[in-house]
Parts: C-alpha cells; structure tokens; sequence
C-alpha cells in the first residue's frame, strides 16, 4: 500500500512529525511568535546560497533552534537535523525561479527547494501555521488534533468499505463455483478494492504527518488492511485479458492511475483489464488463482503450475486427484488437500449464500 506522498515528501513529513527533535523545536518556534526558515541541508549547493550569518557547527537541540529563530535569518541544518550548521544567513536563491508564495520568507523558501531539492521548513507567526517546502511541492501540517480527526474519518469510512468488499467477494466465490459470473461481477468487487487502496492511501498520508501519535491508527490499518492487496493480485490475474505479453504490474499500475471519477465508469475498469467494454454481461471465467490462495501453505509457483496446466477454474475444481498429482510440484498428498480444501470452499461459499 502506498501512501499518497512522493518518496522525498514523505522523508521529510517524517522529520518534522510529532515524536521528532525538530518538530519539538519548531513548534517551540510557533508557540513563541517569532516565525523562522530552516534549511534540512548544509552542503556545497546551499552554502553556496547563503550570504553572512553565523558558522556554528553544533549539536542541535529544540532550544537551540527557538533561541536561533529570534534572529531574522535562515537556519541551516545537517541533512538528518542532527547539527545546526549555521545560523542569522541571508538565503540568496536564484532569482530566476518561479514562485507562487508572497511573503519574503516562503517566496525565499518554494526557490531554495525548488532550484536545490532540498527541504525548507517556514514558521509562519502571522499566520501561526508551519509548512514544508520539497521540490516542487509544498505541505502545509495541520494541527494534531484535526489530522487524528481526519484519520478516525477515514478509518470509519474505510471500515465500511471492507465490510462490503467482505460481501461482495463472498458472493463473487459463490457464482465462480456455480460458473454464473460476468464482467460486471468482477467490476462491482474491483471498484471496491480500489476504493479501499485509496482510503487506506489517505489514512498512511495522516499516519506520516502524525509520528509518533499515529501509532494507534496504524494499527487499525494494518488489522482493516489485511489481504486486500493480495486480493487485489488475485483478482486481476483471475480476469485480466488474453494479451499475455503485458506484464502483471502494468495491469496493476493502470488500475492505480484511474481517478476517482474513472472508478465510477465500469468502462475504465474492463479498459484496464484488457477486456471488451462493450459486454459488460458477458459470461467470465476465472483463471482460479484467486481460489487456489485460499487453500493453507500452497505456494504460488504451484498455483501457477496448477492453473498453467488446467486452464479454469471450473476444471481445475472437477479435476480429479490424480489429475491434481500429474501437476509439476504438487504429488499425492499436496492433491489430496487441494481437492478438498477447494471442496470446503465450494460448500462454505453455497451455504453463506443460501
């Protein structure tokens, strides 16, 4: 599950969450109005920038950078905020890149990030808030009692989603055993996968910017989490398209780029999956690794061994067990428990539904 931030943003989110020395020190800098600019880099690319000011070269601590923030200048720090390099420096960034921001301070702060890729904190005392400068982004961090509220939101929200993700997929197993299922059945439980990555995305945003007090929060993911990505594989490798020579992953992708809208259109869903969008009634079988996963400690490469040789699902189920022991890694005894986990499966599915 990835999580709604580029790799750069995300380290930075981390250095500046709650739990982290530096996000003591900044907020020391809120609480006492003052504001500040602090550069998370000190080498030759931002020396170069930084005119006057004072070398330091010492450990950092909260204090330090509360009592340095009372000065009008930048702070510079040691990439991982372990020493405050320098301190009162003028920044003076090419003048040639654009930004977006007014203010001397943040106008200052989009430039250096932007020109060096380096991360720039702002302390902003008029508007009592903090933001985090990285490239071409910039993530203003909300307060920690309104993004615990946000996560609980979304929690509840993404809890709702699995339980009928839950249903939905109990019943698609019922109509793969019966051989009923269509294209549509495979879309209705795909737009809730995808439903449920995308909350679960935003849950892992607010989990980054918390720190240390998200812990709890991400315990739930991980429990509301469990499976549904290998599901998802399943799913996809079930029911994607003849065209075998596209890769797994670039499936998976295309399903990840979709917007929210494109998840609405069941078109989008069939068009990534390489299937005609012009049926969405049309009869699908399944390939049966989807209900091959089910059955304890079978292995994958024996699951693609299993579906390689047999085709479907419908066969693979009315195969008998030496069949099953004809298959490449499989032998007697791994046959026997195939045919009746899948035959525990198929009875279970039946008796939920009726």
């Amino acid at each position: 599950m990835a999580g709604p931030y580029p790799p750069e943003v995300r380290a930075a989110l981390t250095q500046v969450a709650p739990g982290r020395v530096l996000r003591d020190g900044i907020d020391r800098v809120l609480q006492a109005g003052i504001g500040g600019l602090v550069v998370l880099g000190d080498g030759p690319e931002v020396l170069n920038i930084c005119s006057g000011g004072f070398l330091l070269d010492a450990a950092f601590s909260p204090q330090r950078l509360s009592e340095l923030a009372k000065m009008d200048g930048a702070i510079i720090l040691a990439t991982d905020a372990s020493r405050i390099a320098r301190a009162n420096v003028h920044l003076v960034p090419d003048s040639k890149v654009s930004t977006t921001e007014t203010g001397t301070r943040h106008r200052t702060a989009e430039r250096v990030a932007r020109s060096l890729g380096v991360p720039v904190v702002t302390v902003s005392q008029r508007m009592n808030t903090i933001a985090v400068y990285v490239g071409e982004h910039k993530h203003e961090i909300a307060p920690t009692a309104r993004l615990l509220n946000r996560a609980n939101q979304a929690l509840s929200t993404l809890e709702r989603y699995r339980t009928r993700l839950d249903a939905d997929a109990a019943a698609l197993s019922t109509l793969e055993i019966e051989d009923l299922v269509t294209i549509r059945d495979v879309v209705n439980v795909l737009q809730l996968i995808e439903g449920v990555e995308r909350i679960a995305a935003e849950v892992e945003g607010s989990i980054i910017e918390l720190g240390d007090e998200g812990r709890l929060v991400r315990l739930q993911l991980v429990e509301m989490m469990g499976g549904v990505e290998s599901d998802r594989r399943h799913l996809v490798r079930d029911y994607r398209g003849q065209e075998r020579k596209v890769p797994l992953d670039e499936v998976l992708d295309s399903l990840s780029a979709l917007s929210t809208e494109d998840l609405i259109d069941p078109s989008e869903l069939v068009a990534a999956l390489r299937l005609p969008t012009d049926a969405l009634d049309a009869a699908v079988a399944p390939r049966g690794y989807r209900m091959l996963s089910r059955i304890p400690r079978l292995p994958d490469q024996i699951i693609e061994n299993i579906v390689s040789q047999l085709s479907n699902l419908q066969r693979i189920m009315r195969a008998t067990i030496d069949d099953l022991d004809d298959v490449e890694g499989v032998g007697a005894t791994r046959a026997k428990a195939i045919k009746e986990g899948l035959a525990r499966i198929a009875e279970a599915s039946i008796l939920d539904r009726y």
